[in-house]
């Protein structure tokens, strides 16, 4: 005879806490967005003959100092309430 053997776990599912994730989705947004803007402008700058070690830190500048705007700009997401 043959015997059935049973599925393997499912990871995660075994218990009834689930982990909350690294990030939450609005700050993967905000910090993916900062990171655009500052290549966008880090290769632009490059693109002006100024020397790499210039053009890398207006790329930094300017992811940096976009976070704090993209936080506000892109609000926080509504917690549903009940039913």
């Amino acid at each position: 005879m043959t015997q059935m053997t049973p599925p393997p776990a499912q990871p995660g599912r075994s218990g009834s806490e689930t982990e909350p994730p690294f990030l939450s989705l609005h700050t993967a947004v905000v910090l993916l967005t900062a990171l655009v803007l500052g290549l966008v402008v880090g290769g632009l700058t490059a693109l002006t003959d100024v020397p790499a070690a210039g053009a890398v830190l207006a790329g930094l500048t300017a992811a940096g100092s976009t976070v704090p705007v993209l936080r506000s700009l892109i609000g926080q997401p509504r917690e549903r309430s009940g039913a």
